[in-house]
């Protein structure tokens, strides 16, 4: 039996199964080994890591699959851990302890990078250490349609909850740009930098230099737009600097943590602009993707950390990217001042500031929560009825949805009576700002959460 055949079968319907970052992280770099004759395959892997995740998460799709291309010959499988593999794809990976002992005074693995201030670009943030998952699949694509050809998607506008990689994300684009097209001009901004800039040279009477130091860029990323709120003057010079720039066909990359149709106080013919480009939700992170995060970090710090420790981490903390890589960096920090391994109780301990209680609720006991609370029927919340008594109470559905569990838009409207995302975000959009002016509404919510 030719097992590269075999494997490069198995793989390819991998590949249509999984994330395009699920199969290079796990999948990518294995191979079989050889099938002895009890029909055991040997699989080789690249570490520990792969071996135990696909133990656990990928085995019996695995073998059924093997079983299916070889005609049922493939009975069991055995994963081997491939030394040589690992030392070609990465560097050595020695046991964080080890590591304490041989090096005391080691400093801590935060390093510092240099940002130049001629493009505003951190270093860190490249396409190499950017995990793909399920939640910012469409969102990588799209950066990467941008940088193959140039304009592809013009503006380029990422929207999200904080601490989701928006930002990492745009400034891969500028790093690869700078690296792989020198003479390409990049720079990244945030909006509170533009209006301080903006700000800077009206007072000095030097809005001219203004102008031309913002429109000598080819590529210009612009972080958090939704500061811009009220800034009508700023706005209005962003207004003419998007123009310029997209009428000489230069890529314009905006990030926000709404949709910019719910961008409050920005001008419409700003919105508009906005919305003529390709607009992207990065979602709340799943769980395997998370696990990823904390796999890459650890590859990135040469150090190893027990499975079943990432495992919990990457279970229980579903908050940003950034709070997961905060405990990540506490984690490191606690074991290399304690000079050994961390225990289980010990994580706990570590993360529970930074976990949330979870229970297994599904969108129809949200939904029950809020009708008994509101005392109305149930199948209301579905119907299209306008009548107030059940517009609020569905909006605030939406909004725990959205807020308490990470739902998708879309998804919630389909579960919703199969209405229009648009109608979900303007709903939220809704509740949030009402919930700035009204407490009481915190007060409902957190009654209604109560209940479920």
């Amino acid at each position: 039996m030719d097992t590269k055949q075999l494997w490069s079968s198995v793989l390819n319907e991998m590949e249509l199964a999984v994330s395009k970052g699920t199969f290079n992280l796990w999948f990518k770099d294995s191979d079989i080994q050889k099938i002895d004759d009890e029909g055991v395959v040997y699989i080789t892997v690249p570490s520990m890591f792969v071996k135990e995740w696909l133990m656990g998460k990928h085995h019996k799709t695995l073998l059924g699959l093997l079983r299916k291309y070889s005609n049922d010959v493939a009975r069991s499988i055995q994963y081997i851990i491939n030394s040589n593999s690992s030392q070609k794809t990465q560097k050595p990976t020695p046991v964080i302890q080890k590591t304490i002992v041989n090096n005391p005074t080691k400093e801590l693995p935060l390093t510092d990078f240099y940002i130049n201030t001629d493009d505003n670009l951190n270093p860190r943030y490249t396409f190499d250490t950017f995990v793909v998952g399920p939640f910012n699949e469409l969102a990588h694509a799209a950066a990467q349609a941008i940088i193959k050809k140039p304009v592809a998607y013009n503006p380029l506008f990422f929207y999200g909850n904080t601490g989701l990689g928006k930002t990492h994300l745009m400034q891969a684009v500028g790093n690869y740009i700078k690296q792989h097209n020198k003479e390409r001009r990049v720079f990244y901004v945030t909006s509170e930098k533009f209006i301080n800039d903006f700000v800077t040279a009206t007072q000095n009477n030097k809005r001219n230099q203004f102008k031309e130091k913002y429109r000598k860029y080819d590529v210009l990323i612009m972080d958090d737009i939704q500061f811009l709120s009220n800034a009508e003057r700023t706005q209005e010079e962003l207004f003419h600097l998007f123009n310029h720039m997209y009428e000489n066909n230069r890529q314009i990359i905006f990030s926000s943590d709404v949709h910019p149709n719910y961008l409050q106080n920005l001008e419409a013919r700003l919105k508009s602009r906005f919305m003529a480009g390709m607009i992207i939700d990065i979602m709340p992170v799943d769980q395997e993707s998370r696990m990823a995060i904390l796999k890459n970090k650890a590859a990135q710090n040469n150090v190893e950390i027990p499975y079943e420790i990432l495992t919990y981490v990457a279970s229980v903390v579903e908050g940003s990217i950034r709070e997961l890589e905060g405990v990540f960096n506490s984690l490191i920090c606690h074991i290399q001042m304690k000079g050994k391994d961390i225990t289980l109780s010990e994580i706990k301990q570590l993360t529970k500031n930074s976990t949330k209680p979870t229970k297994n609720v599904s969108v129809k006991d949200v939904i029950k929560a809020v009708a008994n609370f509101y005392n109305i029927d149930e199948e209301s919340i579905y119907n299209k009825t306008r009548r107030q008594e059940v517009v609020r109470p569905r909006q605030l559905t939406m909004y725990l949805l959205r807020e308490d569990f990470g739902i998708s838009f879309p998804l919630i409207g389909q579960k919703m009576g199969g209405r229009d995302h648009t109608t979900v975000i303007h709903s939220c959009e809704k509740i949030k700002n009402e919930i700035k002016t009204d407490p009481s509404i915190i007060q409902e919510l957190n009654q209604i959460r109560a209940l479920m």
